[in-house]
């Protein structure tokens, strides 16, 4: 996994895996099935304690799908083209976040490899450290939220492997 922080304290993270065959059809409800899928796999990795919430087809993650969100992601963006497909949601708020903004997306793309990648991007984090802070201020997010992100991108990547295999 790929992790950086930019000046303004937004955090940003990138992974990916080689794929043997397409996960999703090159078109725009490839995309959009590469965002839907993710959201199974955030309540299996979390035992069922994180459940989505949708209202249309913006997303709140909350503790068994009640009270405060601890995260709001809009409307999915969609992109397909015979390159590649994207479903992106734009963060919105919620108590893990400092403030709106960044994204969270999912591409599936082929060129001289067929890959799968999730991305963050902008995302300020409430418990990264802030601009100018020491980086242990950052303790937190780094050693708790975004390893929970990490490990929850490997199983969705295992299980739109695994389901493109049967």
């Amino acid at each position: 996994m790929d992790r950086t922080t930019a000046e303004d304290g937004s955090v940003g993270s990138s992974e990916a895996v080689r794929l043997e065959r397409p996960v999703v059809p090159f078109s725009v409800d490839g995309a959009l099935e590469l965002g839907r899928s993710y959201w199974p796999t955030v309540e299996r990795c979390t035992l069922g304690i994180v459940r989505r919430r949708k209202a249309s087809s913006a997303v709140a993650l909350r503790v068994f799908g009640r009270g405060p969100a601890f995260l709001c992601f809009g409307e999915p963006r969609l992109e397909a083209n015979p390159a590649g497909v994207m479903c992106r949601y734009p963060i919105e708020g919620g108590f893990l976040a400092r403030h709106p903004g960044g994204s969270i997306s999912f591409e599936q793309r082929s060129g001289d490899e067929l890959e799968l990648r999730s991305t963050i991007s902008g995302f300020h984090p409430r418990f990264a450290a802030r601009p100018g802070a020491p980086h242990w201020t950052g303790a937190l997010y780094n050693q708790i939220q975004s390893r929970v992100h990490a490990a929850i991108g490997r199983r969705y990547f295992r299980s739109l492997q695994q389901r493109a295999r049967q």
